[in-house]
């Protein structure tokens, strides 16, 4: 089922939780819903859900406007971040439930219970209570009791923040591999910025109720539209040297050296930037424009975390441990075209 969200908008008396919200999720795509706590997630999917009526806007499932569609005739499927299930139901009895309510007859309730089951590896429980299950398996039967109503969405709530982090990292390669199978467009809500990069078709990024870049996932890290998008994503952080341009050289606060690299020509002069460079984006090279002291160095196997300073800022390095830098030498780097960036210090706009 293809959705269309069309300019909506959430309002809270004189707060606006989500802004003109536009947005299309294709059919069959996994579409996640990406950003830090209170922008706007989790109200944007009680929206899709019918559970809040959107202040403005609408909201479209294929070409039926469902923007005030009471949510039992939506045909949504919803998961929670602390699953729901009734703890004095069996397994069957929960999967089932949705159907019970749907006044499915038993027989047929069982036996898509049971094919449900399968597909999300609980079939050797049914007759077990969610308080006799690990969380993973709590998590696997939430999803199961959503699928089994075959809903045209699937909303998943932060389904995984409640997991250690090995069974998070099996559990969103199991929501993708059902996602996959059922073929059901899905919304999947994280703060966590490695799960949504993982198993999304497309990420939809948020700040403060606004969307700020809605793109592929690798797009979204390796082309980020303004300086909240390059800060949000990336392990470590992206390192952000202050400075200003003169002459197409950038010169990093606390330092009179200039760096001449190609980012800076089209840069008007005096313009206050940050020269933002991924951890992974750096060069050791004996005349490199980049002039560093090394602080502190960390071995990571095949690699080395640099902790380095230029001028006032201090930035983190992947070096080769091949290189061999040593604590308190002055050394030169060169950057890689790849995770290189310039933003207006003021506005955060990409300028480079």
């Amino acid at each position: 089922m293809r959705v269309v969200l069309d300019h909506v908008t959430k309002k809270f008396d004189d707060f606006t939780a989500v802004s003109e919200f536009s947005a299309t999720l294709e059919d069959g795509e996994l579409v996640c819903l990406l950003g830090p706590s209170g922008c706007g997630k989790s109200t944007l999917l009680n929206m899709l859900s019918g559970i809040l009526p959107p202040t403005g806007g609408q909201i479209f499932f294929d070409k039926d406007n469902v923007t005030n569609m009471p949510p039992e005739k939506r045909g949504v499927g919803l998961v929670f971040q602390n699953y729901a299930l009734y703890p004095h139901m069996t397994v069957l009895d929960n999967i089932c439930f949705p159907l019970e309510t749907q006044h499915v007859p038993k027989p047929e309730r069982i036996e898509r219970a049971n094919e449900i089951a399968k597909l999300v590896h609980v079939d050797t429980l049914m007759q077990r209570r969610p308080g006799e299950l690990s969380g993973g398996q709590q998590q696997r039967v939430a999803i199961a009791r959503a699928l089994v109503k075959n809903p045209r969405l699937l909303l998943l709530d932060e389904p995984l923040s409640n997991l250690d982090a090995r069974l998070r990292l099996e559990m969103r390669e199991e929501i993708r591999r059902i996602q996959q199978r059922t073929k059901v467009t899905a919304v999947f809500v994280t703060h966590d910025q490695e799960e949504a990069l993982a198993i999304s078709d497309r990420v939809i990024l948020m700040k403060a109720g606004v969307v700020q870049q809605n793109d592929l996932p690798q797009r979204l890290y390796d082309e980020p539209c303004n300086q909240f998008v390059a800060n949000f994503l990336g392990n470590p952080p992206i390192n952000n040297i202050p400075g200003t341009v003169h002459g197409h050289l950038f010169f990093a606060d606390g330092t009179d050296e200039g760096i001449s690299l190609p980012l800076f020509q089209n840069i008007a002069d005096g313009k206050r930037v940050n020269l933002s460079i991924r951890a992974e984006a750096f060069i050791p090279e004996e005349n490199g424009p980049i002039p560093a002291h090394v602080e502190r160095v960390f071995t990571m196997g095949k690699e080395e975390l640099a902790i380095m300073t230029l001028g006032d800022t201090e930035f983190r390095a992947y070096i080769d441990t091949e290189v061999g830098l040593v604590n308190g030498q002055n050394t030169r780097l060169n950057v890689r075209r790849r995770g290189v960036f310039v933003f207006d210090l003021e506005s955060g706009a990409k300028l480079a």
